[in-house]
């Protein structure tokens, strides 16, 4: 089993090699710290816009290295922390548009997925959520009725017999199902994105770390860049740049991958339809079908690693691979003789009340997207669309959607949220347990760490 390597989806088409680094003090109209979904979207969209503009993106690895390189490839209609925090601050029909952007935003990846040229094993064939104990059941039928009330969410309730009859997991008592979600191979995307950038004549220096960030400046050991505008696309990796140590939690999310599974397996296992699958657990899951007939499976493993830290290329503790595995083969009994090949973690950017913002000062030039919560396949896109339209000075109706200029408070220092989040990971691990066990409804602990927290569900 590989362990690290920074994802299965790179090992599969290999690591490219590296870009050049910045070389001295450079001057441009936009730099883009970070090159991942967020920071090519954003170059890609503002060339198309003005073939003019003088881009550089500044990576201290490669394009596609953090969380665009791991994610478990759901390009899905999720609003980070769900639409209904927003009715209050901004009404109801603004957090309705959000929600028909998002639909509207999987459909533009895959078209320009199509356009560009760039196969990355996209099949949109929809989210798949169940629940195989009853909390989890009556956790999901909540879930379904609240989902009603929104146009655009299109969820479809199936039985215990409709769900096995899409994805045969074991002890299914119902699911449900919505088509505005695609599986893809993350690094595939993330590759021919800074691929097709690159052809539009935008600068991606590699091996190039930020240090800081100042109006109109971004600060390298390599050199300075000084810009009109400087876009912060930097996700789960934000602690590390100056003064942001406290912006975003890094939270960590891990998976692993099967190797190939054998037709008699499938036949018995379903999944003919590739849809993305979840569950209704408090410590959930997150998994798909892949191009190549194996089962990438996700979950946390050790969600948050003291003062910030991130991983070392993806390496994860054995440990997680046994309790995926274990979990996978509770979902499907078929697999328990099949192998893993490969184990990886990746960073994910968690704000203080779990909501994705973008945003943009005309004054300092100063941009940043981010805070995806394990939203961002998707919902990168629409960041770099709506920076576009904010650099450019465009109002438009992606400008005017509630989580512009979204404000969050900062993280408590070291030693709480540490402890915070062992505790709250704790609660719902425990919680989880009673619910096996047979706890007919949601455990107060389970409740309580919502509370603390402000955690919703996201992949």
């Amino acid at each position: 089993m590989i362990n690290g390597n920074v994802s299965h989806w790179w090992t599969q088409i290999g690591v490219p090699a590296p870009r050049k680094p910045l070389d001295g003090d450079l001057d441009v109209d936009v730099a883009i710290v970070g090159a991942g979904y967020t920071g090519l979207w954003t170059a890609y969209y503002l060339k198309k816009a003005d073939p003019s503009l003088r881009i550089a993106v500044l990576e201290q690895r490669f394009a596609g290295f953090g969380a665009s390189g791991r994610n478990g490839g759901w390009l899905t209609n999720t609003v980070t922390g769900g639409q209904q925090q927003y009715v209050k601050s901004h009404g109801r029909d603004a957090a309705q548009r959000f929600v028909l952007a998002m639909n509207d935003t999987v459909d533009e990846v895959i078209a320009v997925a199509a356009a560009e040229g760039i196969d990355a094993d996209i099949i949109k064939g929809g989210n798949m959520e169940v629940a195989y104990t009853p909390a989890q059941l009556a956790r999901l039928k909540a879930a379904y009725a609240s989902d009603q009330r929104w146009e655009g969410t299109d969820w479809e309730w199936l039985d215990a017999a409709e769900s096995r009859s899409r994805i045969n997991v074991a002890g299914t008592l119902g699911g449900m199902w919505h088509p505005h979600c695609a599986r893809i191979q993350p690094a595939k995307l993330a590759a021919g994105l800074a691929e097709v950038v690159e052809s539009l004549g935008v600068t991606i220096y590699e091996q190039t770390k930020v240090e800081e960030i100042k109006p109109h400046q971004a600060i390298t050991l390599n050199g300075i860049v000084r810009a009109g505008t400087v876009v912060r696309a930097t996700e789960g990796f934000t602690a590390g740049i100056k003064g942001l140590h406290r912006e975003w939690l890094p939270m960590n999310s891990s998976l692993i991958v099967t190797e190939p599974i054998a037709t008699e397996k499938w036949d018995e296992i379903g999944w003919a339809g590739y849809e993305t699958l979840g569950d209704a657990a408090h410590v959930y899951m997150y998994a798909q079908r892949t191009a190549d007939d194996r089962i990438a499976f996700g979950g946390r493993g050790v969600p948050y690693r003291w003062n910030s830290a991130t991983d070392t290329d993806g390496v994860t503790q054995p440990v997680t691979a046994k309790t995926l595995r274990d979990l996978m083969v509770r979902f499907f009994p078929t697999l328990s003789g099949v192998g893993v090949d490969h184990l990886w973690s990746g960073t994910l950017g968690v704000p203080r009340d779990w909501a994705a913002t973008v945003s943009y000062d005309r004054g300092t030039g100063l941009a940043h997207a981010g805070g995806y919560v394990g939203t961002g396949v998707t919902t990168t896109n629409l960041a770099g669309r709506t920076l576009r339209d904010l650099i450019l000075g465009e109002k438009t109706e992606i400008t005017e959607l509630p989580w512009v200029n979204h404000k969050v408070r900062t993280w408590e220092p070291e030693p709480l949220r540490w402890l915070a989040t062992r505790v709250i990971y704790g609660a719902y691990g425990a919680a989880d347990r009673a619910e096996y066990r047979g706890a007919p409804s949601t455990p107060k602990l389970a409740t309580f760490a919502d509370i603390v927290s402000g955690r919703i569900k996201q992949h």
